[in-house]
């Protein structure tokens, strides 16, 4: 560090002068002592604009302070110090309604010379999070909202896919890379614990060491941060004891966001603070993304609030393949494409309905795939749907397949989440094999059925496996639907609960790639009689994701 270099070379040419004065005379030139000076603070209030002057209700402000012989900046604000070479950082004021800040800003010089300024910001904020966000992130219970509660997240370092990587704005987890699980093991930064308290406090366990970016971590120093192993960009067990800070709920641009103040980070340090949850609908896990201080990369992290050893069930955590549905209208053709028509007798089950790729009948809208079964004329048939595959775009052979998904109700509506062998335009049905993940009748919207069909070699007959499982709230809530598929065995799961296991063997088709379904048929062998007062349902699915 440049000041302390100086400040120790002082000293010892005092006491070389003072003890040995008989010593040669020297010329020593240490620089000149500059005060910073002409400090300005520029603050940008988010959304700021003629119409709405304090923001647009996120309260968020980004500063940026420059100074004359200036070497790094301090802010302030509410007692609390955040380092900051860069002269840039970014607050998150959560109290409701207008409010006036102060901040302070120290321009630091050679040899620990300063100077101050102070601005004040007058900022709105609007946001209130929801019940059911705060109760996963710290356990808040809205029968009892003054209860003191409090939840400890760590990262999910077990699964491929908790660290990652990408582009700035970009909406896949690690575009550019995942780290594959327990990839950073023994660098400061899987012992770590985030804890976020009810009464807005946060608590960063860090066992004494913490993992962050070269360049940037050294922020740090001013909270008593030192050493660690510089590894090209990153900076390994980097020394850090426990702190707290606080935390707020906030949704710039209606994106709800963690903000942590101080040096308050989850991870990596990357000098931001302000952490977007991606996603948050998978149990006892967030998707976190954000952007590095340098606005170079985004950087993802999957958390979980289960201990270690209890997380997961599977065998198999790395996502190979996914559809999140963040972009609205067409769905990504890239992934998707359709059967359409009656197919023969009816897809061979006496469907009534016309598979359409229309967007009355498939759209991806608000963050889901929307699939809508419509009573109408066309075509000849008195129904239309959509059934979307990845044939020749996607196929796999073993993994673990997870679709969360919401059914649609209304007699003789027959959806199905599904697999089939992806030689079943050469061989037929049934020789390819089917997997039928999620399956629902047309009469009993409280079971879900999974079944595996096969060709039998032995008699030359088709063979089924079929078990099922009751479910609550199906058509109003979603569900997530979960297929394991190893080569000794094939299992399905509804919210993480097992109730179907098949032994797979070397003489059934399931050791082949398979490729994915997702379609509401009408009537059928499965669907039945419509109801006569039938217009239309949906089938929204949050996401299809499959690991290997």
């Amino acid at each position: 560090m440049k000041i302390q270099k100086y400040i120790t070379q002082v000293v010892l040419i005092v006491f070389t002068i003072g003890i040995l004065n008989s010593c040669e005379e020297n010329n020593y030139d240490f620089g000149d002592i500059v005060t910073p000076s002409n400090i300005n603070i520029v603050a940008e209030i988010i959304g700021q604009d003629a119409a709405n002057p304090n923001g647009d209700g996120s309260g968020v402000v980004n500063f940026t302070a420059t100074a004359d012989n200036a070497l790094s900046y301090k802010f302030i604000y509410d007692g609390t110090e955040s380092t900051k070479p860069s002269g840039k950082m970014t607050y998150s004021f959560s109290n409701l309604g207008v409010n006036t800040y102060t901040v302070s800003v120290v321009a630091v010089g050679t040899g620990g010379v300063s100077s101050t300024k102070t601005i004040q910001v007058d900022v709105l904020a609007v946001y209130v999070a929801p019940d059911d966000l705060k109760t996963k992130l710290y356990g808040f219970d809205p029968a009892n909202p003054g209860m003191a509660s409090s939840k400890s997240w760590r990262i999910k370092s077990e699964v491929g896919g908790h660290f990652g990587l990408g582009p700035v704005g970009g909406t896949i987890f690690g575009e550019w890379y995942q780290a594959t699980a327990n990839e950073k093991d023994g660098v400061g930064m899987y012992d770590d614990r985030f804890i976020f308290n009810s009464d807005g406090s946060f608590e960063h366990q860090t066992n004494g060491t913490v993992f962050g970016r070269n360049g940037l971590i050294d922020e740090l120093s001013g909270s008593g941060g030192s050493g660690g192993t510089i590894d090209n960009a990153d900076v390994l067990n980097y020394t850090l004891s426990d702190y707290t800070g606080n935390w707020d709920l906030i949704a710039p641009g209606g994106v709800e966001t963690i903000s942590l103040s101080g040096i308050g980070f989850i991870g990596y340090y990357i000098g931001n603070h302000n952490y977007e949850i991606f996603d948050r609908k998978t149990p006892n896990e967030l998707v976190l993304r954000i952007t590095d201080a340098n606005n170079e990369f985004d950087w993802w992290f999957l958390i979980t609030s289960e201990a270690p050893g209890t997380s997961s069930p599977y065998v198999f955590n790395t996502l190979l393949w996914e559809d999140d549905f963040t972009t609205n209208g067409t769905p990504d053709p890239t992934k998707w494409t359709y059967d359409i028509g009656t197919g023969v007798n009816g897809w061979g089950n006496n469907e009534v309905q016309y598979y359409t790729d229309r967007a009355d009948n498939v759209v991806v809208d608000n963050g889901n795939l929307v699939i809508t079964a419509k009573r109408e004329n066309l075509s000849g048939s008195n129904f239309t749907s959509a059934r979307l595959k990845t044939e020749g775009l996607f196929d796999f052979k073993y993994g673990r397949v997870e679709v969360r998904a919401k059914l649609p109700a209304g007699a003789g509506t027959w959806p199905a989440i599904w697999m089939l062998g992806s030689n079943f335009s050469t061989v037929g049905w049934p020789f390819s094999g089917e997997i039928d993940i999620m399956e629902q009748t047309g009469t009993d919207k409280n079971t879900v059925l999974a079944t595996c069909h096969w060709q039998d070699t032995a008699s030359n007959t088709k063979a089924d496996f079929s078990q099922n499982t009751s479910i609550t709230n199906a058509t109003s809530e979603f569900h997530l639907y979960t297929l394991e598929w190893t080569e000794t065995s094939i299992s399905m799961y509804l919210d993480n609960v097992k109730y179907y296991e098949l032994t797979n063997a070397s003489v059934l088709p399931f050791n082949e790639n398979f490729f994915l379904i997702l379609n509401v048929a009408m009537g059928g062998t499965l669907g039945g009689a419509i109801d006569a007062s039938f217009s239309e349902a949906t089938m929204e699915i949050d996401y299809v994701r499959v690991y290997q």
